[in-house]
């Protein structure tokens, strides 16, 4: 199979994803070696440094080649977080800015735009950087409204720039190599008939942040938070709570899980059906604890998703996805340890796939016992469990982002494009209202297209 830029052959897997082959920059930061690259530093807007843009910036930063020339944020604290992070990898202070309209009329060179603002301010402040001749990564989801994610495509498409968007497990060596090799390439599920994904956040990980009592420094003075769309600092440091400026737990969380449904089903789903309450945050506007099932239809037949966001317990497990088919089932996670493959009882043999370094079989679980009577006899072997060869110890975040600068430089194709993500957060932007009226919805083309 070719080693094209979104599938990734066993050998490939193995080499990128053991500990000396993760190319992860572990001694002077990635700037410092652009030189001796021999290739022309690409020139970096961070728009946004709160929690996930410094969450990219850790990525960023072992990136070579990059020069981070400013950074935009409407928060003091944050701007400054980023500048002095900045100044630590490259040595020197990026432009620093408020306003995003300031630093696109101001900054000469620029190349790039980090986007890693509140969801409600991704569409407008993409849409402004491809239309100042920038390439854009931005993080998912694309916009709190389906207007707003129509309108980064038809930007992107219109400037001809590139536009990647943040969800980075379309660029995770292990999923790359789960759906080319084992799902696609060899069809070890079998058909695929069930779905099932979860993120769960614990009680004390959903509470507010801030309180009444704030630092003085992290303050953003009212006239600046009205004028950028935040009632107050509750709203500025909690926006995902809000029904103007995200799409809630749903979007927050499950977007990560329901773009894999739709990415290894391959299709669209053609219905859906949430249902969600406050179980625990009364006051809140979104709802705490959302559970979707979504129809598909695929060449195979039918296909049952089911997605649950608990944000008021982390049993269960934490986040994964789950596909389950008639001769192996295949979870998936962005932590290895939660990832495994089952073969049902009948499959055919895997042992060929073990002895070229496919999976990794892990020891054969204790068969039922007919001495324990009546259940014994009626339940199913228990299947064998395997392992994808290799490790991964890379950000979460940092192939997607690698990607990203590969695809700048011309070396790569994007694995999760404006036109791509919107096919895949399409159908989520309709969960919070078929929970909210309690309604089925079935899906029309003019809904789920651009």
């Amino acid at each position: 199979m070719n080693d094209s830029p979104t599938s990734l052959s066993r050998r490939r897997f193995i080499g990128s994803t053991g500990v000396a082959g993760a190319g992860l920059v572990l001694g002077a930061p990635g700037i410092l070696k652009a030189a001796a690259a021999g290739g022309d530093a690409i020139h970096v807007a961070l728009v946004g440094f709160g929690k996930q843009g410094e969450v990219l910036f850790n990525c960023l930063k072992n990136i070579p080649g990059l020069r981070f020339q400013a950074v935009c944020d409407i928060s003091d604290w944050n701007r400054k977080k980023g500048m002095g992070q900045v100044r630590a990898v490259q040595g020197d202070l990026p432009k620093p800015y408020v306003d995003i309209d300031e630093m696109l009329a101001t900054e000469k060179g620029l190349d790039v735009a980090i986007v890693a603002t509140p969801d409600f301010w991704h569409s407008p402040h993409t849409v402004k950087c491809l239309e100042a001749g920038l390439h854009v990564y931005c993080e998912k989801m694309m916009s709190n409204t389906i207007d707003g994610a129509r309108a980064m495509v038809h930007a992107a498409e219109r400037t001809g720039k590139l536009c990647q968007i943040g969800h980075q497990r379309r660029s995770n060596p292990r999923y790359l190599y789960t759906y080319e090799q084992l799902i696609k390439g060899r069809n070890i599920c079998g058909q695929i008939v069930n779905a099932n994904a979860q993120w769960n956040r614990s009680l004390g990980a959903s509470q507010d942040i801030g309180g009444d009592k704030l630092s003085k420094s992290i303050i953003v003075p009212d006239e600046r938070l009205k004028q950028y769309g935040f009632e107050d600092m509750h709203q500025f440091l909690n926006w995902r709570l809000y029904h103007d400026l995200s799409g809630g737990p749903i979007s927050d969380l499950g977007a990560h899980q329901i773009d894999i449904f739709n990415w290894f089903l391959g299709t669209q789903p053609k219905a859906l059906f949430a249902s969600g309450g406050h179980s625990y945050f009364k006051k809140r506007e979104h709802f705490d604890n959302v559970m979707a099932i979504f129809d598909y239809d695929t060449p195979q037949g039918e296909v049952r998703a089911f997605y649950q966001v608990l944000t008021t317990t982390s049993a269960g497990g934490g986040f994964w996805e789950s596909f389950m088919g008639t001769e192996a089932t295949i979870k998936t996670a962005e932590i290895a340890s939660s990832s495994a493959i089952y073969r049902e009882d009948g499959a055919p043999s895997w042992d060929d796939l073990v002895e070229k370094g496919y999976l990794k079989r892990k020891p054969a679980p204790p068969k039922p016992q007919s001495s324990e009577g009546a259940v014994a006899a009626y339940e199913s072997a228990a299947p064998e469990e395997y392992d994808l060869p290799g490790g991964f110890n890379k950000p979460a975040h940092q192939p997607h982002l690698e990607n990203f600068f590969a695809a700048v430089r011309g070396e790569a194709s994007l694995n999760c494009d404006a036109a791509h993500a919107f096919e895949s957060e399409a159908p989520i932007f309709y969960v919070n209202p078929s929970a909210e009226r309690k309604e089925r919805i079935e899906f029309t083309q003019e809904q789920l297209s651009v």
